[in-house]
């Protein structure tokens, strides 16, 4: 299974990882938050993710959202992500 993700789609992961809902991320990032929902539907499916949860869990155990500047220590904004 290919495990790559756009850069798009690691910053659409990166927020929902910050507990942020579709239209949240959809404000940030400056899009439709039905692009936000296809970007999440695209990554459970190249994750192998059931829901959320398992998005971030499988995210976690295969390197591509590492435990680096502890992630959930503020709330994520447009700067972080960009910096991500």
């Amino acid at each position: 299974m290919n495990h790559s993700i756009t850069s798009r789609e690691s910053q659409v992961l990166y927020l929902i990882a910050h507990e942020n809902t579709a239209t949240e991320i959809a404000s940030i990032l400056h899009l439709s938050p039905y692009t936000i929902v296809d970007h999440r539907k695209s990554l459970m499916k190249k994750l192998q993710a059931r829901n959320t949860a398992g998005l971030v869990r499988r995210a976690f155990e295969l390197g591509i959202m590492p435990l680096v500047n502890n992630i959930f220590s503020s709330q994520a904004t447009p700067q972080a992500v960009s910096a991500y």
